[in-house]
Order: C-alpha cells, then sequence, then structure tokens
C-alpha cells in the first residue's frame, strides 16, 4: 500500500502535468498582450499554483513568514546563497533561512544558477533580455551582465533553452523560478541573470563559475545555487546522504563535489549549479560556509518518512573580519611584492599562445596545447590581447582578475579577441597576415582615493559607479598622449559617465599595472 506520502506526490506530480497542457494551450491560443509587453521577452510564471501560491497578496504573506521566522547571522557577509526549489510547503522553510540572510541588502544583480529538469543540453544556458514574471511582479534581466558571462566561455551560451517551455509542450523549469518570490520579499527591486545548466560536468562547472567571477568583477552581485538533495529514500537513510553531501561540501573544493555526485556518493539534483557557485564565489571573496538548516519532506506533517526528498540551506560568505584581512593582505601585497617582470623567454612563449591559438581558431582547427616554461606562466593574473590590422583595432579583449594561470589566460583571450569581440566579426583567414598582436600581463588591481597615485605610462585606470564601468589599458593613455586628468576623463566616457563623474565620492577609481610587449618587443 502506497504511503500517503506517495499519493500525494503522485496526485502533485498529475497536476503539475495537467497545468503545464493547460499554460502551453492558453499561449498557443494566442494571448491578448498589451502594447507594452508585445515587445518584451516575457518568461511566464509556469509552476504559480502548484509550487507556490498564485494569489500576491498569500504569497507575499507565506514567502515573509518563511523568511521572519528562520534564525538571523548578523556576522556573515553573503556571497553566495544555496536555497531548495521544491513545492513552499515542503522546503519553504529551509529556503527562508538562506533568504533571511540577505533580506534588505541592495545588490547590482542577482544570478541564479539552477538545474535543467525538463530538457537536456551540454552548456550553461543564460537568458540575457526580457523578464521572468512571478505573480509579484515582473524581474528584469541584467543584459549587460549576462551578456558578459557568455562571452567568458564557449560552455556558457546565450539561449532560452531551460528557460521557456520546451518546444514540444510541457509545463517549463521551475528550479529557477521558485526562487524569484523569495528573492522579490527579501531584496525588493533587484535585477536578475537566470541561468539553468545542462549538466554536472566538472568541466561545465569550472567554465561557468570562472565566467561568473570573471564578468562580475568590481560589481556587487549574489549568487544563488538552486538545489534540493536526496531523492526519494527512507528518511534516515536521505539524512545519511544528505549528511554525507554537506560533510564534502564543507571541504569548499568544488572539484569534489562534482566527482561524488558523478560517483553516485551523493545526490543534489543542483550539485552543479552548487560547484559553480562555489567557484565564482570563492574567486569574488568568500572564505567560508555556513550550514543554516537541514530538512527533508519527512520533517512536513502531512508527508510521510518512506520516500523523501532532502533541503538544504546554506550560506558561502565572507565575515567583516575577513575582509579586512583579505583587503590588508592585497594592500600589502600590491605594495610589498610586485609581479616579478615577465623574462623575454616568457614573453616569447605568450606571444607564440596568442598567435598560434588565432591562427587555429579562424581556421577552425583545435586550440594547441602548451606547457609553461616557467612557474611564473602558472601564476594566476590578468591579461589582454589586443588585435591590430594595419594599425586599426581589430579585437582586444581580457579578463581583469586573474582567474587562470597567466599562459591559459592569454590563449583564452586570444581566442575570444578574434572570434568574440562584439564590436567586430570575427576574424577571417584572409586576415591572418594582417594581423598585429600586443599582450597586457596585468598586476592586481587595487582602489585608490587620491588621483595623485595614477602613474599615467604605467597604470591603467578602471571608473566605477552603480552599474556603470570603464576601463582604459595604460597603453591608451600614452597612445594619444594624454595627461592624467584626460585619462580619468576618457575612462569615465568609457564608462558612459560624464566626464567629471571621477570627482564624485561615489564614484570608485582602481588603478593596474601591466607589462605590455608585441611582436618587436620579442623578436
Amino acid at each position: 500500500m502506497k504511503s500517503h506520502y506517495s499519493r500525494l506526490l503522485l496526485s502533485f506530480i498529475l497536476l503539475l502535468c495537467a497545468a503545464g497542457c493547460a499554460q502551453e494551450k492558453d499561449e498557443k491560443g494566442g494571448r491578448i498582450m498589451a502594447k507594452e509587453e508585445s515587445k518584451m521577452k516575457i518568461r511566464y510564471p509556469m509552476v504559480a499554483g502548484q509550487f507556490y501560491e498564485k494569489d500576491p497578496y498569500t504569497l507575499r504573506k507565506e514567502v515573509q513568514s518563511y523568511i521572519d521566522n528562520a534564525e538571523f547571522y548578523p556576522d556573515l557577509e553573503p556571497i553566495a546563497l544555496i536555497a531548495p526549489h521544491a513545492g513552499y510547503i515542503f522546503s519553504g522553510a529551509v529556503a527562508g533561512y538562506s533568504y533571511r540572510q540577505v533580506k534588505g541588502r541592495k545588490y547590482d544583480a542577482v544570478i541564479v544558477i539552477s538545474p535543467s529538469h525538463t530538457d537536456y543540453f551540454a552548456f550553461s544556458s543564460v537568458m540575457a533580455d526580457g523578464v521572468y514574471r512571478t505573480p509579484l511582479g515582473d524581474v528584469p534581466i541584467e543584459s549587460e551582465l549576462a551578456e558578459r558571462i557568455a562571452a567568458n566561455s564557449d560552455f556558457v551560451v546565450i539561449s532560452e533553452r531551460g528557460h521557456m517551455p520546451p518546444a514540444h509542450g510541457g509545463r517549463g523549469e521551475h528550479a529557477l523560478e521558485v526562487q524569484l518570490p523569495f528573492l522579490q520579499i527579501a531584496l525588493g527591486d533587484f535585477k536578475l541573470v537566470p541561468i539553468v545548466t545542462g549538466g554536472q560536468r566538472w568541466e561545465l562547472c569550472r567554465e561557468l563559475g570562472e565566467a561568473i567571477a570573471s564578468a562580475a568583477d568590481g560589481k556587487k552581485v549574489l549568487i544563488v545555487a538552486s538545489s534540493d538533495l536526496s531523492h526519494f529514500y527512507r528518511y534516515d537513510e536521505a539524512n545519511r546522504l544528505d549528511s554525507a553531501f554537506i560533510e564534502i561540501l564543507q571541504t569548499l573544493e568544488p572539484r569534489r563535489i562534482c566527482e561524488a555526485l558523478q560517483s553516485k556518493e551523493v545526490e543534489a539534483c543542483g550539485g552543479g549549479p552548487i560547484a559553480a557557485a562555489m567557484i565564482a564565489a570563492q574567486k569574488l571573496g568568500a572564505g567560508g560556509i555556513k550550514i543554516l538548516k537541514h530538512a527533508n519532506s519527512g520533517d512536513v506533517p502531512i508527508a510521510g518518512k518512506d520516500s523523501v526528498v532532502g533541503y538544504l540551506a546554506a550560506v558561502m560568505h565572507r565575515n567583516p573580519d575577513q575582509r579586512k584581512e583579505v583587503d590588508n593582505m592585497e594592500e600589502e601585497s600590491a605594495e610589498q611584492t610586485p609581479f616579478k617582470p615577465l623574462t623575454l623567454a616568457e614573453k616569447r612563449q605568450l606571444m607564440e599562445i596568442a598567435k598560434r591559438t588565432v591562427e587555429a581558431v579562424v581556421k577552425g582547427a583545435a586550440v594547441p596545447k602548451f606547457q609553461p616554461l616557467t612557474e611564473t606562466l602558472k601564476e594566476e593574473r590578468g591579461a589582454f590581447v589586443t588585435l591590430k590590422k594595419k594599425g586599426q583595432l581589430r579585437g582586444c579583449i581580457g579578463y581583469i582578475i586573474p582567474v587562470k594561470p597567466l599562459y591559459l589566460t592569454v590563449q583564452e583571450v586570444a581566442e575570444s579577441a578574434a572570434m568574440k569581440d562584439p564590436r567586430f566579426p570575427p576574424v577571417t583567414k584572409a586576415e591572418l597576415p594582417d594581423l598585429e598582436y600586443e599582450i597586457s600581463a596585468l598586476t592586481p588591481v587595487r582602489e585608490i582615493k587620491n588621483i595623485e597615485e595614477i602613474e599615467v605610462g604605467r597604470d591603467g585606470i578602471i571608473i566605477r559607479r552603480g552599474y556603470r564601468q570603464g576601463l582604459l589599458l595604460p597603453q591608451v593613455a600614452e597612445e594619444y598622449n594624454w595627461n592624467r586628468m584626460q585619462f580619468l576623463e576618457h575612462t569615465c566616457m568609457k564608462a558612459g559617465l560624464p566626464v567629471d563623474a571621477w570627482k564624485d565620492s561615489d564614484t570608485e577609481i582602481s588603478v593596474f599595472s601591466a607589462e605590455v610587449f608585441g611582436e618587436e618587443d620579442v623578436k
């Protein structure tokens, strides 16, 4: 005889299927949209009325109660959250613990990463424009950040796969959608970068995490990994499996998470999103993880304990003491232990990597592999590769923050400069003989309070205010013979800000140095 929970689950699934078909029929039946909606891409709520309440007043009241009833840890500085994605009646109380930690905070954007339960694809899918709609209102997509994330990896693609309902019907993915009402109540208005992953392979998770970290550098972002834990075990066995997953999670080793999932040692349907979020969060400054709440559906009075689903709330964080310590270490490192200058042999190998990579990808060949000559080339550093054709810019892409060993960073940004710079079409075979290469190997970025610290010819500048950011490399000022003031003004213009925005108290000015060399310098 089936347990009460099994019967409830079966009814629940049937309701979801019926609701999904009804939604599909309604959309194909020609929904009349208001004029202001007709040109906007809208991802309509697919599981409102099933996973969570459809009535806005009831939904707001329910979510608010989950958040208010959760314990708050004021010393934590959240960078990423883990939250479950089941029906609120089962997992809402657990999710409330994660969102309580960010209640009332403000972020430039929220990046939500969810698994795909309804479609399979071998990449991470980023929806880059339009809105996600819930009964509580529309959540606008932060297009610029979404596009920057996708531009940083071939494994991250701007796509509607995993976001919109599958082409042949179905209700559409719920794991991302169910996080949004919690975010709307906790944060109020915010901008969203929605990402759905098609798998949990280590390479896919690593690429997504690094792409997020690179694109989000300099922004205040919150990352949310949507995941349930073990599925459909008896209560005690589920707790054992979930405890094993939590133990691995606390090692702060994302690769270990992926390996344990692949070997079936543990279960988490959003394990891939968790690993990607951990990679990004660590590169953005997270130094620890706190488990906030673990439970399963068997802890809910209406459900039985014969076949349960596990839920986890956790926060990847950096508390104020850790932040102060890290900032002090970075300042000391920048002042006392600058990067060792590259040798001629190291520069020659980096130039060879850039040129051979561009030639290979333009011709459709495999990206070549290299063995770095020295340990210096294995150090994680930011870098830009600039391509010119007959003296005119033909492509320039780079990482500001160090996310990979220098030799791999140069290889990746060289390929992107040739094929993915949105300002230019991809380089063609016919253009290869005319290309000129320049590499900028960067030092760490540091914020300054006094513009007198800027040395033209040595420093590049980053200007940030709100969502806007502009960056100019050190050699740009030399090329145009700018003085310090002109360099600041042009960097403001690059950010889309007034030329004197650098004077405002809420504008951040950061500098970095670079070793800049071209083909002539390494002959």
